[in-house]
Parts: C-alpha cells; sequence; structure tokens
C-alpha cells in the first residue's frame, strides 16, 4: 500500500557499461545527492555494472535494484512490420529484465555476450558508413581506436550507437575547436537541422565540455543515424528466448513503452509515431508472450496516453514499473512527475522490485510464490 506522500525513485540509470557519463558507483552517488530513495541500474545487453552498483548501494545506505535492457526481436508476432518502440527499427522492441537475482548477474551477462558481440560487427559495419559520410569532410572513425576505448567491452559492457555517435562528436570538436565553428559545419556544410535552441545551447556549453560534446551527440543522434544505421538482426534475440531466459534466471520481465513521440526529453529523439495506434493489439502480444510487467516513463507521455497504459496495465493485471532513462549529463535524476499522487503507485512499485530481489537472491521460487501478483496472469 502507498505511503501516501511524495518519494522519488529511478529504476532505468544507464551506467558505463552501456552508454553513460557515470560508472555505476557515480550514477548511485548522484541519485543520493540528488534526493532519490532509490535507483536501479539498466544497461543495454549488460549486467557487466550489476555488482559495482550493489556495493554502491551499500556505501551510500541506498537500496538499489538492477537490470538489463535490451532489444528483442518481434517478427513472429502480429506486430512484424510494424514500428513498435524502436525509433530506429520495425519488429524490435526494447524490453527490461528487471529484479535480477544476485547469484546469476554473471549467467546474465555471459547469456548476453554473443549478442554483444554481434552487435560489435553491425557496429564497425556503421562506422565505415560514417566514414563514407565523413569522407568529403576528411573525418574518420576506427572502431578499434576510436570507439572501443570508450566503452566498457572489454569488462563485460556493450557497444552501443552513442558510442559511435560520442566517438564521431570528439572528431568534430578535435577539427573545430570553437563552438561557433562546429555549428556552421553541422548546419552549413552537413546540412543537419539545428534549432535556434540547440545553436544557442551549443554556443554556450564550451565552458561545460561534458555537457558540450553530449550535445553535439544529441544532434548526430537525430539526424545522422539513419544514415549510417545497418539493421540489427543476430543481435536481437527472439522474444520468446529472451522470456526463457528472464524466467530461468529469476527477473522480471517488461515491455517498454514508448508511445508517440512529441518533443523529445533527451533532444535525440525525433517526432514519431510508435504503438498508440495499435496499443489493445500490443497488450494482447505482449499477454500472450509471457510478460511480466509493463515499464514506462511519465515525463515522456502525455496525460491520456499514460491514463490509457495505466487502464491497460491493470485490466490485463500487468506489474507497472517506472524509470526515468538517464544516459546524459543533462538529464535531472529527479522526476517530478512523482508529486503528483496518481503516481505514487510506482514508487511503491520501485520498493516491491527490490523486496522481490532481495529475496529472489535467497531463493527463486520461494519469492516467485510469495510475489506472485507480479507473475499471474
Amino acid at each position: 500500500m502507498s505511503e501516501n506522500r511524495i518519494r522519488y525513485v529511478n529504476n532505468h540509470i544507464h551506467t558505463t557499461y552501456s552508454f553513460s557519463p557515470y560508472t555505476p558507483t557515480m550514477a548511485v552517488e548522484m541519485a543520493k545527492k540528488n534526493g532519490l530513495e532509490t535507483a536501479g541500474c539498466m544497461d543495454h545487453d549488460s549486467a557487466g555494472g550489476s555488482w559495482e552498483f550493489i556495493e554502491a548501494g551499500r556505501k551510500y545506505g541506498m537500496p538499489v535494484t538492477v537490470g538489463v535492457e535490451c532489444r528483442v526481436d518481434m517478427s513472429k508476432t502480429s506486430l512484424n512490420g510494424k514500428k513498435i518502440n524502436n525509433p530506429d527499427q520495425a519488429s524490435v522492441a526494447y524490453v527490461a529484465m528487471h529484479g535480477i537475482p544476485h547469484q546469476n548477474i554473471g549467467a546474465v551477462n555471459e547469456w548476453f555476450a554473443p549478442y554483444r558481440a554481434y552487435r560489435n560487427e553491425r557496429n564497425a559495419a556503421m562506422c565505415e558508413n560514417i566514414n563514407e559520410i565523413m569522407r568529403p569532410y576528411d573525418i574518420s572513425l576506427d572502431f578499434e581506436k576510436d570507439v572501443l576505448p570508450i566503452s566498457n567491452y572489454s569488462v563485460g559492457g556493450s557497444v552501443t550507437e552513442r558510442h559511435i555517435t560520442f566517438a564521431l562528436a570528439k572528431k568534430i570538436t578535435a577539427r573545430y575547436p570553437d563552438p561557433g565553428q562546429v555549428v556552421d559545419f553541422l548546419k552549413n556544410e552537413m546540412a543537419l537541422p539545428m534549432s535556434q535552441k540547440k545553436i544557442d545551447t551549443l554556443l554556450g556549453d564550451i565552458e561545460t565540455p561534458q555537457f558540450y560534446e553530449y550535445d553535439i551527440l544529441g544532434i548526430l543522434k537525430s539526424n545522422l543515424v539513419e544514415r549510417f544505421y545497418i539493421p540489427a538482426t543476430k543481435e536481437c534475440p527472439d522474444v520468446r528466448d529472451w522470456i526463457a531466459m528472464v524466467r530461468e534466471y529469476g527477473g522480471i520481465s517488461a515491455y517498454a513503452y514508448l508511445g508517440d513521440v512529441g518533443d523529445s526529453v533527451t533532444g535525440d529523439k525525433k517526432a514519431q509515431k510508435f504503438e498508440d495506434d495499435y496499443i489493445d493489439e500490443l497488450f494482447d502480444v505482449i499477454k500472450d508472450c509471457g510478460f511480466d510487467a509493463v515499464t514506462y516513463m511519465p515525463t515522456r507521455n502525455s496525460a491520456e496516453q499514460l491514463d490509457r497504459i495505466m487502464n491497460l496495465c491493470e485490466k490485463n493485471k500487468f506489474f507497472q514499473i517506472s524509470g526515468e532513462d538517464i544516459n546524459s549529463p543533462r538529464q535531472s535524476f529527479i522526476c517530478k512527475a512523482y508529486e503528483n499522487p496518481k503516481f505514487f503507485h510506482l514508487a511503491d512499485a520501485a520498493f516491491t522490485l527490490i523486496d522481490y530481489e532481495n529475496a529472489a537472491t535467497q531463493n527463486i521460487a520461494a519469492a516467485r510464490e510469495k510475489f506472485g501478483f507480479i507473475f499471474e496472469k
């Protein structure tokens, strides 16, 4: 039952084991300093930072939870060919494994290892595509020398499109040390769409380089990825294979609702339509596949979207999870939406996740029985 008070939580914080300015320890430290009551690690295709995150939670006296985000292949469902919640590719969906029992962190990370390797094959090929795009400007990327070193791949982390565009941002700032030159290059030479707000932000951020390069990354990701992107294939497990893994290792499987996007909070997503036009079918599919939960982000959706999602979750008995996707230094750790009593249940859910994870670390079968309301549909 809700404590009927404002509690700030976040179950979706990325670390340097996928893409983020924060190591697992820094992420927990920032969460604590910003007033969160609990924090959750959520890296792409990797549980490599989970133990450090857990130890940081102990250090800072903060209850934490750990999970993995990945993309799954939905082509063997009725959603084949649909834009689901992935801006770059149809038939592929972002999903999250929450509440990993600690004894299975290593096994989960090993399960994802071949998918990380497949992803790097595509990453290297996308770098070659970037080199073709950037050839007229005499700028190039070497995947081994420029991209891998800014990742934690060697210690079990993943490499994403953000690493590639961040490496390109670094190349651009090395070539053009003055922000005015960078704006001129991006807007006039590369002809990338840039609002006056983004231009003003870049021109004003030279004193904060940790923001500056991330702002350039956002512009590149919004407007360049579609030009160098190669569809993901082998790196995306079939949704039912992924569900089976989550069950085997005692986690909680969650579909990540995105919804139609207007003005992107992170500044790196275009306005696009996603699941809203076929939301009832989506819920039928994820129920049939065996998902346990739906995760969503209150600051990214309209009141109408959120009301509809919450109602559908209640109707279909999906556990509701929330977390604000943090992977940039500009993003706030505090989600003001939690000040609205209609979202108090999401704070409750964060602590339920922690309780489940701790119980499952002792005994998965007993934990699944105790928290049966999460898994029974």
